[in-house]
């Protein structure tokens, strides 16, 4: 019952500001309203409860007038063509990404949050634009991430699995994304850009030896790492939470125990002249289960070198991490890197290594938040995010620097020990991390700022994907999208200009490891957003919203159900996917399934087969890939001088 108080504890943000405002979006177009993009006005002004829906209505109507001519008058201005977009992209603006680990959408002020402090992200949006259905390709981190820098599905570049290996499990593994996929930092580079990757990586090093650097981020595009090869994770810090250790641990007590009672019994039948032949067998049972209990006896303590350590560039820093002063370290890196590549321009792409478990956090923070630990270290990351806005601030780089905020997927309701929840909440959504089709694994928040370029406090309600960052930044920097292949992303640039009234997404595939589990249909003339589950976890306990007491819900297998018909849901009128429709509640079903039907069948067609890095052997722990500053297994380092910790403000 632990999950049930937890997550009734964390139900104040549901009826914020923004969570009203996405339901009376979906109810005017229900009722046949003209859908209004929220202006600054509201994202600044609007209060956290609003009288009723007439009230909030004619507020959104009394602007309509506003917004058109604010729309017009900035058109003139900086005559905004069709060709606007080329005509941005001769600024080439510095550009900032920054992407939490694990965060959920309901976990942030200006998604609807009012009891975990987050004024920072806040300041982001109300100076920028709000994306409400940014959605991730993948609802966990290793093939969201590929996709986020290929702008492809995460399917075509391999960076999946079939086997329940839902992301890169090791350091020292061959798995990784492919030398022959195109990164932005690739592109950009070649046109001049200093490129910087600060934070976690999780996307593979090496292929044959432990210093080929087939995958690592120097590879694909980046002029500079610092940070983690591999990813936080439960396992780094010892405590209650763990993603691998646990398991490992208890196959290897089985192990030893099989083999130990192998050894008795065959000495036994040894003894007894029962059993013929050598000692040899029975020697070797005996040495496999001292070998099996040992290593199970070690099991953290070889996870925490083998996976917990720093790079910079090629070289390892720090092994294992000391991880009270990592958050330190970064925003130390963050600074160097502004400061050395502010005459521009610069692609700095921070990947935070909060707010994963273990929820690493700093004294300054604990104790803060109302929602322990996950609410601290969710204040400490958006203070990051101010130091680092700052440091553009302070540099003079604030107007030529495009910055862009998101998650790599959905909280993870899962994450829990006890009466203490590690994971993120998702707001009004169903489900989260791990769940392929179910919309709060994937809706993620997406804020982009470029003062002077976009308009502050727009809202925009059509499907976007963190694939587009692929394409946007690309034209930005003046480079060119490669032809050789399929891009999934779409230039954001029109939409966020308001030159574009809808996104060009009209389909959105949702997958789970190798396998189609949903699909969207954004039908542009009625504006309606529909969306079809072919596959869905069986949630556990039964009525849970998650699959507690399992990790994370699995893609296949006997815990999932396949649904035929598809479940059908309108986004448009219910973004909670709490009611499937049917032929008797909705009569467009047959049209709706015909054409997402459709759909899947087109893109399938644009398939082509690859090696799936996520898959056996490429996912197995290789000893001669393990990354070592000692000579191997003596692996320990310390080559970082202690930074001076940057002091929290109070907020």
């Amino acid at each position: 019952m632990s999950h049930i108080r937890t997550q009734t504890q964390r139900q104040t943000p549901q009826t914020s500001w923004f969570f009203q405002l996405v339901r009376l979006e979906q109810n005017s177009k229900q009722d046949g309203a003209t859908p209004a993009l929220p202006t600054a006005y509201l994202l600044h002004s609007a209060p956290r409860k609003y009288k009723d829906r007439e009230d909030m209505l004619r507020l959104e109507h009394s602007c309509l007038f506003f917004r058109s001519w604010l729309a017009l008058t900035v058109s003139v201005l900086l005559d905004l063509k069709p060709s606007a977009c080329r005509s941005l992209s001769g600024s080439r603006p510095n550009i900032l990404l920054l992407m939490a680990d694990d965060l959920g959408i309901g976990d942030v002020g200006c998604y609807g949050n009012d009891t975990i402090r987050t004024p920072n992200v806040d300041r982001l949006a109300a100076d920028g634009v709000m994306l409400t259905q940014h959605i991730a390709a993948a609802s966990v981190c290793t093939p969201s991430r590929a996709a986020f820098l290929t702008g492809r599905y995460p399917l075509r570049s391999g960076m999946v699995s079939s086997n329940g290996y839902r992301v890169l499990q090791w350091t020292g593994v061959s798995g990784g994304l492919p030398p022959n996929e195109t990164t932005f930092a690739k592109i950009l580079k070649d046109k001049g850009y200093a490129t910087g990757l600060i934070g976690k990586w999780h996307l593979g090093l090496n292929c044959e030896s432990s210093d080929d650097y087939c995958h690592h981020p120097l590879s694909h595009g980046f002029d500079h790492f610092y940070g983690m090869p591999f990813s936080m994770m439960g396992d780094c810090e010892p405590g209650e939470v763990s993603e691998k250790r646990a398991g490992l641990e208890h196959k290897l007590n089985v192990c030893s125990h099989v083999m130990a009672l192998a050894a008795f019994t065959l000495t036994a039948g040894k003894l007894t002249r029962l059993v013929a032949g050598s000692w040899t067998l029975v020697i070797c049972s005996a040495i496999v289960a001292l070998l099996c209990l040992t290593t199970s006896y070690f099991m953290g303590a070889l996870i925490v070198h083998a996976d917990c350590f720093l790079m910079r560039n090629h070289a390892i820093t720090e092994q294992p991490m000391s991880l009270q002063r990592t958050t330190a370290l970064m925003l130390k890196e963050v600074s160097s890197f502004v400061k050395r590549n502010k005459q521009g321009p610069f692609l700095l792409f921070v990947s935070f290594l909060h707010v994963h478990t273990p929820l690493i956090t700093t004294e300054n923070f604990r104790g803060r938040s109302p929602h322990g630990l996950y609410g601290d270290n969710t204040e400490e990351m958006d203070w990051m995010v101010g130091k680092i806005l700052d440091t553009l601030d302070t540099e003079g780089l604030t107007n030529s620097t495009l910055v862009y905020f998101t998650s790599d997927h959905g909280g993870s309701l899962e994450a829990q020990f006890g009466n203490n929840q590690y994971g993120g909440w998702n707001g009004i959504y169903k489900g989260g991390k791990g769940m392929g089709g179910w919309e709060g694994g994937i809706r993620v928040p997406g804020i982009l700022r470029w003062p002077g370029m976009l308009p502050a406090g727009r809202l925009i309600h059509e499907p976007t994907s963190l694939m587009d960052v692929f394409p946007t930044v690309v034209q930005l920097g003046g480079g060119q999208v490669p032809h050789d292949r399929v891009i999934d992303g779409r230039d954001l640039l029109p939409l966020l200009l308001g030159t574009a009234q809808h996104s060009e997404h009209e389909f959105l595939m949702h997958y789970c490891e190798s396998f189609l589990h949903a699909a969207r249909w954004h039908q542009r003339n009625r504006g309606a957003v529909w969306k079809v589950h072919y596959v869905t976890p069986v949630f556990h306990p039964d009525g849970a919203g998650a699959c507690y007491g399992r990790g994370v819900c699995p893609c296949s297998g006997d815990k999932v159900a396949h649904h035929d018909p598809p479940l059908l849901f309108d986004l448009s009128r219910d973004p909670s996917e709490a009611h499937a429709l049917t032929p008797d509640t909705e009569s467009s079903f047959h049209q709706v399934m015909e054409r997402i039907t459709k759909a899947v069948e087109d893109h399938r067609r644009t398939l082509s087969p690859v090696p799936l890095q996520l898959d056996m052997p490429d996912n197995l722990w290789k000893p001669w890939l393990q990354p070592c500053c000692g000579r191997f297994p003596l692996c320990w380092c310390d080559r970082e001088a202690d930074p001076q910790e940057p002091t929290a403000r109070e907020n």
